[in-house]
């Protein structure tokens, strides 16, 4: 039994590190680069448009998208290593 709590618990650890990764990640795209570092982001341009901007309207986005086929995937690859995956 208390083989299976260790598992679990570092299920859970790997899961939370996951998901706090990924919170981050998410937290730089929107608030970081499309409304904090949006002035400095000002100068590059791309697309007729400058980056801060582009951050803001769609790269945040679509890094929300990325991050969720990720987490997707790296949940998968966790339940594998503990054998709690869906056959």
């Amino acid at each position: 039994m208390s083989g299976h709590s260790y598992d679990s618990e570092q299920y859970w650890k790997s899961n939370l590190r996951l998901i706090v990764g990924s919170l981050v990640i998410w937290a730089l795209v929107s608030y970081g680069f499309a409304i904090l570092l949006r002035p400095m982001l000002a100068g590059i341009h791309i697309g007729g448009t400058d980056l801060g901007f582009w951050f803001a309207q769609q790269g945040s986005i679509l890094a929300f998208i990325v991050l969720i086929f990720h987490y997707a995937w790296r949940m998968n690859k966790i339940d594998e290593k503990f054998g709690v995956h869906e056959e």
